[in-house]
């Protein structure tokens, strides 16, 4: 029997930009220890195994930040705190049921589009 994959993949954006960018950044000093945060509450509810952290760059919905990415499900979590990571972590990943209030809002985070479908509306 091979090593299981994960059941779920988080990616948590690590972007950050000088102070005075327009952009803002996902990791600053109020929030660079989240991933961190992540980690050890994964650790210490024993799911590490099943439920892989990633560090990425920017998932573009930087005025929302900090997030994180949830897969399967293309879940975006949005403005994380450690209280916020521990309610995910509890009843999304180990419970199944998304944490709806904290979910990204439909006006910047809709539906996925194909890339096939993305040429048609491009007129390729």
């Amino acid at each position: 029997m091979g090593i299981p994959q994960p059941a779920y993949y988080i990616f948590k954006c690590e972007q950050s930009a000088p102070p005075g960018m327009p952009k803002p950044s996902c990791v600053n000093a109020q929030t660079q220890d989240i991933f961190q945060h992540l980690a050890s509450t994964l650790m210490r509810e024993g799911i590490m195994a099943t439920v892989q952290p990633i560090r990425t760059s920017c998932l573009n919905r930087c005025s929302e930040g900090p997030v994180i990415l949830v897969e399967p499900g293309h879940t975006m979590y949005t403005r994380l705190t450690k209280e916020k990571i521990d309610r995910i972590v509890k009843e999304h990943i180990i419970g199944g049921n998304v944490v709806e209030e904290y979910v990204i809002n439909k006006d910047v985070w809709d539906e996925p589009i194909s890339p096939a479908d993305m040429k048609k509306q491009m007129g390729m």
